[in-house]
């Protein structure tokens, strides 16, 4: 027998559903390293790298993403207990929130209208139409609950998908750079903008940074979907 090629090998191994997972892993661990050393830059975010590796990857290698779906659905399944796990550090800050109640609920309600205001301007400055507006809006939120309000005001879930996580990768980026130049330094307050704006991996970010921060980015993350999922439907109508 004929040794195998490579590509013989790469259409063995891509059948296993263990490849996506180990592939998924390694990559993140990879980056993840590289954002150590190089210093923590904003650029070398290891989501961010990780997401551009695995493209890469999927590309090259002519892999469909439904097939690299089947392996790494774990990782995205483990999703909903990660999120839930974020209780603990609010948990253990519960009497800090309380205290700042009220600065917490304006600057939901100011970061949501915000975030829902500025991507439909940009929208319409640039002539999307109603499909890629309504997609557009919710760009802030978790991706679950911005893909119901797309679906339900008649956008499209998919690529309002592509919106939360590029915004995501962006304000886990750039948000704490914009932070430290605007010399923001209390770690709730830079938390709470992070998970406002940037969701979930603004969460991981903030997580990085403290405990603190972590807890009320969870806690803004949260509140920002049930206020974007009561406030976008009531502003499309007024628009439309």
């Amino acid at each position: 027998m004929l040794p195998a090629t490579i590509s013989d090998i790469w259409v063995y191994l891509s059948a296993s559903p263990l490849l996506a997972l180990t592939m998924t892993l390694v990559v993140y661990q990879g980056a993840q390293w590289l954002y150590q050393r190089a210093g923590r830059p904003a650029l070398l975010n290891p989501v961010l790298v990780a997401v551009i590796c695995l493209v890469a990857i999927l590309v090259a290698t002519g892999t469909s993403y439904q097939t690299y779906f089947e392996g790494a659905q774990f990782i995205h399944f483990l999703l909903g207990p990660a999120t839930v796990a974020l209780a603990i550090p609010l948990y253990r800050q519960f009497d800090k929130v309380r205290r700042s109640a009220l600065a917490l609920i304006v600057s939901l309600l100011l970061g949501s209208l915000a975030a829902m205001g500025t991507a439909l301007a940009i929208g319409y400055v640039m002539g999307l139409d109603h499909v890629s507006l309504v997609s557009l809006a919710p760009k802030s939120v978790t991706a679950p609950v911005a893909m119901g309000i797309a679906d339900k005001l008649g956008g499209l879930p998919s690529l309002t998908a592509v919106f939360v996580i590029v915004t995501g990768i962006l304000g886990g980026a750039l948000g704490p750079l914009l932070l430290d130049r605007l010399k923001i330094g209390d770690p709730a307050a830079r938390g709470f903008a992070l998970g406002t704006a940037s969701h979930g991996i603004g969460t991981a970010r903030a997580l990085q940074e403290s405990e603190v921060a972590g807890a009320f980015s969870g806690l803004a993350m949260g509140l920002n979907a049930l206020a974007t999922a009561i406030l976008l439907p009531l502003i499309w109508s007024l628009l439309s």
